[in-house]
């Protein structure tokens, strides 16, 4: 069976200000919109989300959080991975090989410039630089999650708020 992954840069993030940390930083008020146009962008696709991954940072969980209420995706269930902030793509590529059989699609919300490596890493195509809230959506024929590697994926379609400017999705 088809295995589908969505990677997901977390939406457009707050400057750093004075003492606060990286990690602290929550999304701007563009990227909450940028977030729920993405998230109804995939609601809108014949997707049943079966798991959804995140980065534990505050602009990965709000993020995350938006889209799983757009998706009807109850966000307690959502699996925070610590290794996914300031992780190398080896840290993403793990985290989809330990997804269990059972799960047909995942979603995993996350950094740059992981998420663009990744995506270009798994389904061998030049992206460019993922921007804020960027959805790369990649199919994995006939592999269990533990077998997903480099070139093992087809892109299924790459969108980001900036492509959908112009065009309502609401």
């Amino acid at each position: 069976m088809t295995k589908l992954l969505y990677l997901v840069r977390h939406a457009e993030a707050e400057q750093p200000a004075g003492t606060s940390y990286d990690f602290q930083r929550s999304l701007t008020p563009q990227g909450l919109i940028d977030a729920a146009r993405m998230g109804r962008l995939l609601n809108e696709k014949p997707i049943q989300l079966d798991v959804l991954i995140s980065s534990p940072s505050e602009r990965t969980r709000m993020t995350a959080q938006v889209l799983a209420e757009q998706l009807g995706f109850d966000f307690a269930k959502t699996q925070f991975i610590e290794d996914l902030y300031e992780g190398a793509p080896r840290y993403y590529l793990a985290a989809i090989n330990a997804i269990p059989e059972t799960v047909h699609s995942a979603v995993i919300v996350g950094h740059n410039p992981s998420i663009t490596y990744l995506s270009e890493y798994l389904c061998h195509e030049i992206l460019g630089t993922v921007p804020p809230c960027g959805v790369v959506a990649i199919a994995f024929e006939q592999l269990n999650w533990a077998e997903v590697s480099s070139r093992t994926g087809r892109l299924l379609f790459y969108d980001s708020p900036e492509k959908l400017a112009g065009f309502d999705i609401s």
